[in-house]
């Protein structure tokens, strides 16, 4: 490790009264400049690096250490810390960290890390995301890592995508931590503030990226002005409080981001947008109820279009002029051209670009935000600008009252604020270069422990829906006949559910999970990989889930893995993938989608258009050339998706910075 990453670790107190990064923004002469040395050191990064040292010496400590008893252990761990806060991360004093969390594990939970695993371990602790293959451990190779920077006396985040992750991963490692003597805290998103303070007060705490970023939202405005620690303590002397006392976080100081790339990447087009609620007002419920009736009299492509790319709907001039007429009568806001045209389009986007039992459920009379790349519910979020209610209004659901907004930020700068952040994902090849230039966190490769076995069929491109959803039942009833576990993929609670009735016009028994059976989840995964059984899952079946086969399907040729719709960034199917032939385990995977999903029509297919007779030919009988022609289109697609993505996160980051300097000028906090 450098000097300097021994420094950041020398004492054990985080420095300041609410520690994290200052926001800096390069030049663009210096951005250009590391981005050049990066790329020119990316193939000379793990030569020569203490990696090597470090797991020779973890393994020589660990006969020394198996004698010991649980209470000798922890001296020994409390030892450590305290080395660590005077030396800072020495080669030897990480291999002795290491070796104690490793005879922690192996105590504990019947597991001592391998070699692969201290070398993510090592990675990550310098400040590396670390990509290692799914199956490959990587919610025990965390352990290390925060163990670490926990015995140091810094405060530990484990960032995860979701809640059920939170739960499962801090019930199954507290045991280790707990015997390095050290406190372990999840954070429930029902938590009331006292539970996430307890929760933030244990050494290594596990959270959600969206709750640990907003509840950093909530301390932004708890500290106002305050936030040096001057500031602090003049406010303590003042009140004779602590100014800590309504806080929920103890600052910024270490993150450890599972599935790294979903959150820093995928998660990052968003905003993140601290609310109040407040009652409607009944002529704004009365505006928005009218310009969804209003927008139910237009027709596309006449009056409208609707850009799949951006969810949005656009009137035309035609659609316009249409308007005017019909809001004549009205007056009042309706009057107004760019209010009204601003109000009827958000209300054709509400009941064009987004779909009930894909983009949200309603659930006992409210409409639910599903997230695309989790699949999952996402509890107390809303949609804004009206177009929460017009959906409501769209879905004869009961009106909810508007939020106005109290802090903001995005997940680029939120974590780019943490002293020390690293990360683990088995997907991260494809975005290290953004990765590297916005969090600084270099991608590093990680080698597997056992060689893969996972048998990659390729990809069927069929020329309509009814087309793949009839092969991909016969495939299964193929599947079925040798015993096989089957796993099938879908990007939405629409598409699983139709699946599952033809699965059971077919009568084949199957179990289905999705946002409306998420309390099934554990349940559904233990079964997954026993033999034939068939799993209908979206996206919640895909990043962190470990679906463990049994002897037989071990057998039999093990989980085979169907993707029904490619998603628009490869890694994402990569991840569905992943879930087959872990750890060496037998496994196969196939993709069998159609020219009319979502991703091929909004972003591959209107570009072949532009040659007249490719479309013809694209979905034309079966034939080498259509085959051909069809792999391309979804190439294209996922290409355009990413890059589209790619320059939504930029965009959103350069007005976040903006706008956060617009603030500070004003003197307005976060």
């Amino acid at each position: 490790m450098s000097s300097a990453s021994a420094g950041f670790f020398r004492l054990g107190i985080a420095p300041g009264a609410y520690p994290e990064r200052d926001d800096d923004v390069p030049s663009w002469l210096d951005e250009t400049g590391e981005s050049l040395a990066r790329r020119v050191s990316r193939p000379f990064r793990q030569r020569g690096s203490s990696s090597t040292a470090v797991i020779l010496q973890t393994r020589a400590l660990a006969p020394h250490l198996e004698d010991l008893s649980d209470l000798a252990l922890r001296e020994k761990a409390e030892e450590t810390g305290r080395a660590l806060q005077r030396h800072g991360l020495q080669t030897d004093v990480v291999a002795s960290a290491f070796a104690l969390t490793r005879e922690a594990s192996r105590r504990h939970l019947g597991m001592a890390h391998h070699d692969v695993q201290l070398m993510g371990g090592y990675w990550m602790l310098s400040g590396a995301i670390a990509e290692m293959a799914t199956g490959e451990g990587k919610t025990l190779t965390a352990t290390l890592t925060a163990a670490t920077a926990a015995l140091a006396g810094w405060p530990v985040h484990i960032i995860t995508v979701n809640e059920y992750l939170v739960a499962r991963d801090a019930e199954l490692m507290a045991p280790v931590y707990e015997a390095l003597g050290l406190r372990v805290g999840a954070v429930d998103s029902d938590f009331d503030p006292a539970k996430r303070r307890a929760a933030y007060a244990a050494d290594v705490t596990y959270v959600t990226n969206k709750d640990v970023a907003f509840d950093y939202l909530r301390d932004r405005v708890e500290l106002g002005r305050r936030r040096t620690k001057m500031r602090c303590q003049i406010g303590e002397l003042a009140s004779g409080n602590s100014a800590r006392s309504n806080l929920m976080l103890r600052g910024l100081c270490f993150a450890l981001v599972d599935e790294a790339d979903s959150v820093l990447i995928d998660e990052a087009r968003t905003p993140l947008i601290l609310s109040a609620g407040s009652d409607l007002d009944p002529l704004e419920a009365e505006v928005y109820e009218k310009a969804v009736e209003l927008a139910r009299h237009l027709q596309t492509p006449d009056d409208f279009v609707v850009d799949e790319r951006v969810r949005g709907a656009y009137l035309t001039e035609a659609g316009r002029v249409r308007i005017e007429g019909l809001a004549q009568p009205l007056g009042g806001v309706w009057a107004g051209p760019h209010r009204r045209g601003e109000l009827v389009s958000q209300a054709l986007t509400a009941l064009h670009a987004f779909r009930r039992d894909v983009d949200y459920l309603v659930i006992d009379g409210e409409v639910k935000i599903v997230d695309e790349s989790t699949g999952r519910v996402m509890a107390d979020r809303t949609w804004q600008r009206g177009l929460h209610q017009m959906i409501e209004a769209k879905e004869d659901c009961e009106m909810t009252g508007s939020t106005e907004a109290i802090a903001q930020i995005s997940y680029q700068r939120f974590f780019r604020r943490y002293e020390r952040l690293c990360g683990m994902t088995g997907t991260a090849r494809e975005v290290r270069d953004e990765l590297e230039q916005v969090y600084r966190a270099p991608v590093v490769p990680i080698p597997t422990h056992h060689p893969p076995k996972r048998l990659d069929l390729g990809r069927r491109v069929l020329r309509d829906a009814d087309e793949k959803w009839q092969a991909i039942v016969e495939r299964v009833e193929e599947l079925m006949d040798e015993g096989r576990p089957v796993l099938i993929g879908t990007r939405s609670v629409a598409a699983s559910e139709h699946l599952s009735r033809l699965l059971d016009a077919r009568l084949l028994p199957h179990l289905v999970l999705n946002a409306r059976q998420d309390e099934k989840e554990a349940f559904t995964v233990g079964l997954a990989g026993h033999v034939g059984m068939i799993t209908v899952a979206t996206n919640m079946a895909g990043r962190g889930t470990d679906i463990h086969l049994s002897d037989e399907a071990r057998q039999v040729g093990g989980l085979h893995v169907i993707a029904s719709e490619n998603h628009e960034s490869a890694r994402i199917d990569r991840q569905l993938y992943g879930r087959c032939g872990r750890q060496g385990d037998p496994g196969s995977c196939e993709a069998i989608v159609a020219l009319s999903d979502d991703l091929l029509q909004a972003f591959g297919i209107g570009l072949l258009d532009r040659w007249r007779g490719l479309r013809d030919r694209l979905e034309g009988e079966p034939s080498r050339q259509s085959r051909w022609l069809r792999e391309l289109a979804v190439c294209i697609a996922q290409r355009r998706a990413e890059r589209i993505h790619a320059s939504m996160r930029r965009s959103l980051l350069k007005t976040d910075a903006q706008v956060s300097g617009l603030l500070a000028f004003s003197g307005k906090g976060e």
